[in-house]
């Protein structure tokens, strides 16, 4: 056969590169990693804007009916005194600190938005996805009501109803704020990174 292709010119085939050579496995480990990963990346942000979406719906339904139905009333006790729903115009974050600072907000709230556009690049935590989505939805919530509600864009009063006692009157969307920073601290406390990895120093 060598001697054949001698003669015809047809090069004979180097050990390893013919047709019947093994396939090795680990050649496409990389490429079939990096898929499962973008896959797995892709499901967080989608977990991530589910969350921010149900918290922002749930923010903007709650300060429309609050709006339509208790503005200019008297308060509806759900527990006695201890919490009641009381409908008050925020232009400034909680305990009405800062309202000469509405478009500093504002613009902290926009701030917020883009870093967690940029952290969902690289996020593959669940935990991560839920922490951020609720930051997400929150922002949005309380960004909407600066925007669009009076006096004016970027100077509009935040909808706050929630009112404990002995305690600042707030929203969903600050609620989710809250939730979403505690569980933020506790993944880093846990040392997982929105990357999925798991570092113990």
């Amino acid at each position: 056969m060598a001697e054949a292709e001698r003669i015809t010119g047809t090069p004979e085939p180097e050990p390893g590169t013919g047709a019947d050579s093994p396939v090795d496995p680990a050649a496409d480990a990389p490429a079939e990693a990096e898929q499962r990963g973008a896959g797995r990346g892709k499901r967080r942000i989608a977990a991530l804007l589910l969350v921010a979406c149900v918290v922002y719906l749930l923010d903007l339904g709650s300060k429309l009916l609050v709006v339509a139905k208790l503005e200019n009333h008297e308060p509806i006790q759900v527990i006695g005194t201890l919490l009641q729903f009381s409908v008050i115009r925020n232009r400034g974050a909680a305990f009405s600190i800062g309202e000469a600072l509405t478009i500093f907000l504002t613009i902290i709230a926009a701030a917020v938005i883009l870093v967690i556009a940029r952290v969902a690049r690289k996020l593959y935590s669940l935990p991560w996805a839920i922490a951020l989505g609720l930051l997400l939805g929150g922002a949005f919530g309380n960004l909407t009501d600066r925007i669009f509600r009076s006096p004016g864009v970027f100077e509009g009063a935040v909808v706050d109803f929630i009112a404990p006692a002995h305690f600042a009157v707030f929203n969903l969307a600050d609620s989710a704020i809250v939730c979403g920073g505690i569980l933020i601290v506790i993944l880093s406390f846990r040392g997982l990174d929105p990357d999925g990895t798991l570092h113990k120093d």
